[in-house]
């Protein structure tokens, strides 16, 4: 039985459904990914020009708005406890479009229920849906015990700067969730490793080697070109073969790209093509011992084929993945992307790549973030389920996951919808980081009526 409460939450959301779409077309419209810095911009002018968009609609639905000198921004509501505040925090900037689309990326579609656009679940969707919740409790919630803010980022998939800065610099919010991951709640993630693999100088066949736009994302296309007539190929499945020239060929691979926490069901178009190159036979030396590594790294995403596999039974297995390849200056360097579980660390994986790859690769520019986790019986962890549980009559439970989002940075918070992972994609859409990106608008509704009614029962709890 849907309460009066929740039945005056739909009746906003109908209302105000075509300034939601409209609103999400002019973020989309953006391409908002990392450039060079520049003045109040830090992460280059197209992040900026995101933030500044989503604080002017900010102000539009009647919202005080903050720019942290381009790091990160936010719209709040004040409240009578005005020394703590609860926090949304979500990320204006995106990965780069990449291949496969089939209309512009930063052109909101809508197709049978779902909009398409790079963003438009990777996170300006949801950091919308946020906004226009603290619209409604401004218009109809009354005075609120705590302030709310909604943070909005402008580094997440590039760094994460942007929360750093805020941690050091600003204060934080006594819980706060991020809308930037899969519903229902998530209550833990895996730690996040990532590093280059670079080669001695290499000399003989191979002319140039790239493919991948982000280390956290399974790369859709890759190429080589290779010292040798396009007779020296075998034909090979998801392989083009294109000559340039009587001796030299383009080697071209096709894969099905996807967030490298979410390896199942993926294509790495970087290790299709290295075994078309192996399979030529016209390596030798260095070069050859470079690709044998190289298609070990790729054979497998669990780690396996490498000797790191790992899981804990809290987390899901440990996943790998070589998101992107460069072959400059005769330096053959691949990325490598570890999602791991507690029974892994920053020394074991170090070890294991010295072991795995230390004849013919050097690791190098590591990151690395320890897994974090929260019991799901704390009272804002289970505010959360219980109002999920209760819009969606699903029964869910909290979850861990081997993606990193804000949520990790803050003492005490998780991430929060709205994705679906669990929930089939129409053959026109995509995944987050993937070509032809997409969202059930209906889901995405529903998640608008769950943030609302959550951050009204947050308000209740004793922080």
């Amino acid at each position: 039985m849907v309460t009066q409460e929740r039945k005056k939450i739909q009746d906003f959301i109908r209302a105000n459904e075509a300034d939601i779409l409209r609103d999400l077309a002019r973020l989309v419209a953006i391409p908002s990914t990392q450039g060079e810095p520049e003045p109040d911009a830090p992460f280059g002018a197209a992040p900026k020009a995101a933030l500044d968009e989503a604080l002017a609609i900010s102000t539009e639905l009647g919202l005080a708005v903050h720019n942290e000198k381009g790091y990160i921004g936010w719209a709040e509501l004040p409240g009578k406890e005005p020394e703590k505040y609860l926090g949304v925090i979500g990320h204006l900037d995106v990965v780069p479009a990449g291949n496969g689309w089939d209309a512009d990326p930063f052109t909101l579609r809508q197709k049978d229920g779902w909009v398409l656009g790079r963003g438009v679940l990777d996170d300006k969707g949801p950091v919308l849906l946020c906004l226009y919740a603290l619209k409604y409790l401004r218009e109809q919630a009354g005075a609120l015990r705590y302030p709310i803010r909604v943070l909005m980022g402008a580094n997440e998939e590039t760094g994460m700067l942007d929360v750093e800065y805020f941690v050091k610099n600003c204060k934080l919010p006594v819980f706060c969730f991020t809308p930037d991951a899969e519903f229902p709640v998530c209550n833990g993630e895996k730690g996040i490793f990532q590093g280059m693999l670079y080669s001695e100088k290499l000399s003989g066949k191979l002319l140039q080697f790239e493919g991948g736009v982000a280390k956290n994302a399974v790369p859709d296309r890759a190429a080589a070109l290779v010292a040798a007539p396009i007779s020296a190929f075998p034909a090979m499945e998801h392989i083009t073969l294109e000559a340039d020239g009587p001796d030299r060929t383009w080697v071209r691979g096709q894969g099905i790209s996807g967030h490298a926490s979410l390896p199942a069901g993926t294509r790495n178009a970087i290790g299709v093509v290295t075994d078309c190159l192996l399979q030529s036979g016209l390596f030798e030396g260095a070069e050859l011992a470079c690709l044998q590594a190289m298609h070990k790294l790729h054979a497998s995403t669990d780690g396996s084929a490498i000797g790191m596999a790992a899981s804990d039974g809290r987390f899901t297995p440990l996943t790998l993945v070589g998101g992107m390849v460069r072959f400059e200056n005769g330096i053959l360097s691949q990325s490598v992307d570890i999602r791991y579980p507690t029974t892994m660390d920053q020394k074991k994986l170090e070890q294991g790549f010295a072991a795995a790859f230390g004849d013919c690769f050097q690791l190098g520019d590591v990151f690395c973030q320890e897994p974090f986790y929260i019991e799901p019986d704390h009272p804002a962890i289970e505010t959360l389920i219980d109002t999920y549980n209760e819009v969606t009559g699903e029964g869910k439970k909290p979850f861990t996951i081997g993606g990193g989002t804000y949520a990790r940075h803050f003492p005490l918070a998780v991430s929060f919808g709205p994705e679906h992972n669990d929930e089939p994609l129409p053959p026109f859409a995509g995944p987050i980081h993937g070509a032809n990106e997409g969202a059930d608008w209906r889901r995405m509704l529903e998640a608008l009526e769950i943030y609302i009614l959550s951050l009204l029962r947050l308000e209740e709890i004793e922080f």
